[in-house]
């Protein structure tokens, strides 16, 4: 069989990408998904059969626990090609959805609505894109939701968001922006017919005074009109469990609601500090042991058992998870598909075998 080409379409890194950043007026119809003013009518994204997150949960629940996965917008034509490398493995694994970040900030803005629009439009994968409100006015924030109703996205994970340049810095509101993602939340389901998520944190948010406090602002959040959660990344399954059971506890309407425990496998001591950035958190002293121990000496020399042991973390976390009851797997693949397909293959979900790295 000849070697499968990976298409990486036109457009992206020229200046001219087929989905932008939404400069024209935010109308109900628009917003909506229907075209802007002058977009050919063979090019109108039909949003109207794009299945919510929920639906698409419910779909795949048929046939086993789904999973899903999150990439980044990528920073150059290497990352590029990367990430689509990434899209066209997956894309073969059927995942309920892909979700794409957002930087601190919106660093990352124009590239998130243009990569998650061609998601939309180029794949058969059902995109999620993140929305965060730190650093943005609401104009700013109606314009953006504008991009993504032109790309065809309906689907929408609504974020606070972290302050640029130091996540564990001081939250400043925009002057013209909002404070909370329970009204980010609000804004988005006003504008028209869109499908809202929203973040939960098992070990509680690190600006939460307590946890009491941390599920009263979840319950807030989807009673506001999100659909699901996703959670913050973590790696003791017991802190997911008591996080579904203080929602349920709190209200039980709001707490049957999805909560999509978030994984990422470890692959080398270096990625440790991301990891730890990304769920707000030291990692648990038994996994750093495991971890250490493989590494011995030289983590560099036994890089491959340090893999090994990251890979077989992430296994037995999802066997727990599926064995629990959680509604999806949600995966952090940083736009590397290997890992995550080697997790998924332990798990025992179907993937055609590619040559990968990562």
């Amino acid at each position: 069989m000849p070697a499968r080409r990976i298409r990486v379409p036109r457009g992206r890194l020229d200046g001219a990408p087929t989905c932008s950043h939404y400069t024209g007026l935010v109308t109900f119809d628009n917003v909506r998904g229907r075209a802007t003013p002058g977009l050919p009518s063979t090019a109108r994204p039909n949003v109207s059969h794009t299945p919510s997150v929920v639906q698409s949960l419910r779909t795949h629940a048929s046939r086993s626990v789904p999973f899903s996965v999150e990439f980044n917008p990528p920073r150059d034509a290497a990352g590029e090609a990367r990430l689509w490398r990434a899209v066209r493995q997956f894309e073969r694994m059927h995942p309920a959805f892909v979700s794409m970040t957002y930087g601190a900030g919106g660093s990352t803005s124009d590239r998130t609505v243009r990569v998650t629009g061609e998601l939309a439009q180029e794949t058969t994968l059902l995109p999620v894109a993140h929305l965060t409100a730190v650093g943005h006015s609401v104009a700013e924030l109606r314009s953006l939701v504008g991009g993504y109703a032109d790309c065809g996205i309906r689907n929408v994970l609504v974020l606070r968001g972290d302050p640029p340049g130091d996540p564990l810095g001081e939250w400043r509101k925009h002057p013209e922006g909002v404070a909370y993602a329970e009204e980010l939340v609000r804004i988005v389901r006003d504008l028209g017919d869109f499908h809202v998520g929203v973040a939960s944190f098992p070990q509680g948010h690190h600006r939460s005074p307590d946890l009491d406090h941390d599920t009263r602002y979840l319950a807030a959040k989807l009673r506001a009109g999100a659909e699901y959660s996703i959670t913050q990344m973590f790696f003791e399954v017991d802190h997911y469990l008591r996080l579904r059971d203080r929602i349920a506890a709190f209200d039980p309407v709001e707490g049957a609601k999805p909560i999509i425990p978030e994984l990422m496998p470890i692959t080398s001591l270096r990625t440790v500090s991301r990891a730890e950035e990304l769920c707000g958190r030291p990692l648990p002293a038994a996994v750093m042991e495991r971890l250490h121990r493989a590494a011995g000496e030289d983590p560099e020399a036994n890089q491959a058992a340090v893999r090994e042991v990251g890979i077989e973390i992430a296994t037995e976390m999802g066997q727990r998870l599926i064995a629990e009851g959680a509604p999806c797997l949600h995966f952090i693949t940083l736009n590397f598909a290997k890992a995550t397909s080697e997790v998924l293959t332990n798990l025992g979900y179907g993937v055609t075998a590619a040559p990968l790295s990562a």
